[in-house]
């Protein structure tokens, strides 16, 4: 008798013992009726092996002119500015984006884009591996933009497969590292790149991947720097500390009060704008 090749396949087992630990600890705490405090993992470019779990993609896989690639780049263990530099490694995506059209293939009408998400994750025991992330209120990703129009992209187990959920990723600080916070209720269902209808709600307890497009079909060079991604209910001490200006007021609400996160239990703080 022989094993199925999914069955053989590098990393089977030890993804089965991860998703087993990790279910055995969310029933034995009771973790569902409770409020997450910890951050829950998604993806992360610490090490140069992390790599090889991306996916590129271009127009160039259409006959266009795009040019696109990943980079890992090491911690700065040198410098003391935070906010230019990073303690850690991270994932730069960088390349140039062409809108000339591909020769010979006028079924081609459009190019001038590029983009990268996390590969699948393979199977476990349990089935396929999927991130469940409805205890989570916000995606967050610690980045460095270079400014330009970037879209973060989830994809689910949904009934259309060519669905993706997507946000513009907006960059506060192009040029310095900083933490972005976006609402997993504020995505919106598209279909090869347009806004379908009816909108549906994100399968929060199924997301396959995660990713970064750029569609503003500028040409020239882009940059963008990936350090983490993750779900949260709020950021911690640590994050906070990983961002010096996180809490300088750039949000406020309805009256006009500067918004700033408060303790690791995720819970915001308001502090009236002075007169």
């Amino acid at each position: 008798m022989r094993g199925t090749p999914c069955l053989l396949e590098k990393g089977f087992f030890s993804r089965s013992l991860d998703e087993f630990k990790r279910l055995s600890k969310f029933a034995l705490k009771a973790e569902g009726i409770h409020r997450q405090l910890k951050p829950y993992g998604m993806a992360n470019f610490h090490s140069p092996d992390s790599l090889q779990d991306v996916k590129l993609m271009s127009d160039a896989d259409i006959g266009g002119f795009t040019k696109v690639q990943i980079d890992w780049i090491p911690p700065d263990t040198i410098s003391r500015k935070p906010l230019v530099n990073n303690k850690n490694g991270h994932l730069r995506f960088k390349g140039t984006i062409s809108i000339e059209l591909p020769p010979n293939k006028p079924h081609v009408q459009r190019s001038g884009y590029a983009a990268w998400r996390t590969k699948d994750r393979g199977r476990t025991i349990f089935g396929k591996s999927l991130w469940d992330i409805d205890a989570y209120a916000w995606l967050a990703m610690r980045i460095k933009s270079d400014g330009r129009k970037y879209f973060v992209n989830l994809q689910t187990e949904s009934i259309v497969h060519t669905d993706i959920h997507q946000h513009r990723l907006y960059a506060r600080r192009p040029g310095e590292w900083e933490t972005v916070l976006i609402k997993w209720n504020e995505f919106v269902r598209t279909n090869h790149g347009m806004v379908v209808e009816p909108q549906t709600e994100l399968l929060r307890q199924k997301v396959r991947t995660v990713g970064v497009g750029l569609i503003d079909r500028v040409p020239g060079p882009f940059e963008l720097c990936i350090e983490r991604v993750w779900a949260t209910n709020g950021l911690s001490e640590e994050d906070r500390m990983e961002d010096e200006r996180l809490n300088e007021g750039l949000l406020s609400n309805k009256h006009g009060e500067k918004i700033r996160w408060g303790d690791e239990k995720g819970e915001t703080v308001t502090e009236k704008s002075p007169s």
